[in-house]
């Protein structure tokens, strides 16, 4: 694909995390994610421990992290596992970085749901802030990806940048979103709609309209 992004440089990436270990916090981060795993069952803790590995990287490069190999290794040799296992779990979800990304990763849903909501315009939101799908902008600041569902269809079109979601998106509130992460703010997460909160009909709810304000029984009123 002409977009996907380009491992580093061995030698370089070696010479950079070769000598990986965890934090003193994130040492008994790790000792007390293994602990919730019966013994001989270490292994599957490999998720939670790649996702912590992969923040201190991003903790130590100011960005939101990635997982050189020699971070991989580290972690499974701590869990007494074949590097080739945790590098299969590393590299099937999308929620681990294999590259370096930028201070803000902006994963643009491309999914039908979002894409007849208006995904093109978000993407070309993006784009207008000098972003290019799978490269991370000059300066640093966003890595831009496309990626499939990640589950809010109601409240289409979507992004995540880094843990947040951003939701009800158009290209002037896309925008102002990456605007305001620019300059340092931190922007409302959930949906951009205001008077929304959740996933509940803009306007307010059309069924069931009692229960807003109380546990309203309606069961004698079904029954007539």
């Amino acid at each position: 694909m002409a977009d996907a992004p380009q491992i580093p440089d061995e030698a370089e990436t070696r010479a950079r995390w070769g000598a990986f270990a965890w934090t003193a916090e994130n040492a008994a981060k790790a000792k007390a994610v293994i602990a919730r795993y019966p013994a001989g069952r270490q292994r599957s803790a490999v998720m939670p421990l790649l996702d912590l590995a992969q923040r201190q990287v991003g903790a130590e490069t100011q960005t939101q992290g990635w997982l050189p190999v020699p971070v991989i290794e580290f972690v499974a040799a701590q869990l007494d596992m074949p590097f080739m296992r945790a590098y299969e779990v590393a590299s099937f979800y999308t929620m681990y970085n294999l590259v370096p990304v930028g201070r803000y990763h902006v994963q643009v849903c491309g999914t039908t749901p979002c894409l007849l909501r208006g995904s093109d315009d978000v993407m070309a939101a993006c784009k207008n802030r000098g972003m290019t799908k799978g490269k991370t902008t000059p300066d640093g600041l966003f890595t831009l990806t496309e990626v499939e569902c990640m589950g809010t269809c109601t409240n289409a079109p979507m992004v995540q940048i880094n843990d947040d979601n951003y939701e009800d998106l158009d290209f002037d509130r896309m925008a102002a979103i990456l605007d305001a992460l620019a300059a340092g703010e931190s922007p409302k997460a959930g949906t951009q709609i205001a008077g929304r909160h959740t996933s509940e009909p803009e306007g307010g709810p059309t069924t069931l309209k009692e229960m807003v304000k109380a546990n309203h029984d309606y069961r004698k009123e079904w029954s007539a």
